[in-house]
């Protein structure tokens, strides 16, 4: 774990690299052309529940956006266990789609990788499911999370408006403007604690309403 990420107290947190080079302004101009076959790949992962057949079982995984859901909040709530290879898959995807969120809204000009950090860097404290997590909360963290949801919804369009002004800015730049930047990567760590709180299920602390590391 990075020293900037360890500082954070809350235990989801997101740093994204600010891009010291210019980057390439054709890239860039053509980067949702570029950024097709990985969103592609991105939405094979993340397109809903399904079973696979192991062995003699049948596993029924029901997911949010491909992220294990309703089978961690049912072994949280009767057996108080957070099954260390749901959590891993859960944390890798959401590292994963962030490095395609980060190279769609221009915050990086490298391809997203599959499998490597790269310059997005996010970590998600492991849960002690017995001391950390309640048992009957996790039934409920969808509906006290509501106010973010707003939150981050409204906000979404003033990212969306940020990624253009950035468009432009890079075209003529090469440069992604650093406020700009900070404002858009905020969103994001924002939108990493609501997640991990209210769908990972990793913490039980309320997500601030917050940009802030």
């Amino acid at each position: 774990m990075s020293a900037d990420l360890a500082r954070s107290t809350y235990p989801a947190r997101l740093r994204v690299d600010y891009p010291e080079e210019q980057q390439d302004r054709v890239r860039v101009l053509f980067r949702p052309l570029l950024a097709l076959p990985i969103i592609v790949l991105l939405g094979v992962l993340t397109g809903g529940g399904g079973g696979q057949q192991s062995d003699d079982l049948l596993v029924v995984v029901v997911s949010s956006g491909g992220v294990i859901v309703l089978p961690v909040l049912l072994m949280i709530v009767f057996r108080r266990k957070y099954p260390r290879w749901w959590f891993d898959w859960n944390l890798e995807l959401t590292r994963f789609s962030n490095r395609v969120g980060a190279y769609f809204l221009l915050l990086r000009e490298e391809y997203p990788a599959t499998d490597a950090e790269q310059s997005v860097h996010i970590e998600i404290d492991y849960p002690d499911a017995e001391q950390d997590l309640s048992r009957w909360l996790p039934l409920v963290k969808w509906l006290l999370a509501i106010p973010h949801y707003v939150v981050l919804i409204v906000l979404a369009v003033m990212v969306v408006a940020i990624t253009v002004i950035a468009w432009f800015a890079i075209l003529f730049t090469g440069r992604y403007p650093r406020e700009l930047f900070d404002i858009v990567v905020g969103w994001s760590r924002w939108a990493l604690r609501v997640s991990a709180y209210a769908f990972l299920l990793t913490t039980d602390r309320y997500p601030p309403f917050s940009f802030d590391e």
